[in-house]
């Protein structure tokens, strides 16, 4: 295993996955490359569009922020890169792992609520699309 795609959301479990991303790369000698994928809903009308737009820009512009401070806390040696991009999570995160060739994904796991059971988590998207391993961060109980 020589490169470790991470995707953080900026949630509270952030920090946990990336702790254990940074554990795997230890143990296998891997990169880490970040990555944060954000999206406006896709429910947002037309008539709407040029407002959400610059939602959507300040997003971005607070993820790249907000990714550029968890870059500076990995070892210089273990970071590969970081990207924010604008797509839906679990696709974003599934090509990226394809366009960079990333031998395994991290990704955190989050609970199933009603509405997840239905349309499935964007973990379990991942586990089921990416072309790669996927380790799937559970908190601790």
């Amino acid at each position: 295993m020589k490169l470790i795609l991470v995707a953080l959301d900026g949630s509270k479990r952030a920090p946990m996955v990336l702790e254990k991303a940074v554990s795997l790369a230890r143990a296998f000698g891997a990169k880490l490359a970040l990555l944060r994928v954000v999206r406006t809903p896709p429910e947002i009308g037309d008539e709407l569009r040029t407002t959400w737009v610059s939602l959507e820009q300040a997003m971005y512009q607070d993820a790249t922020s907000d990714l550029a401070k968890v870059a500076a806390t990995i070892p210089p040696e273990m970071l590969a890169g970081s990207a924010v991009e604008l797509a839906t999570p679990w696709d974003g995160i599934c090509r990226k792992a394809t366009t960079i060739g990333a031998d395994c994904i991290v990704i955190g796991s989050h609970g199933y609520s009603g509405l997840d059971r239905i349309l499935g988590t964007n973990a379990a998207k991942v586990v089921n699309h990416a072309d790669c391993s996927v380790f799937v961060v559970r908190p601790e109980r």
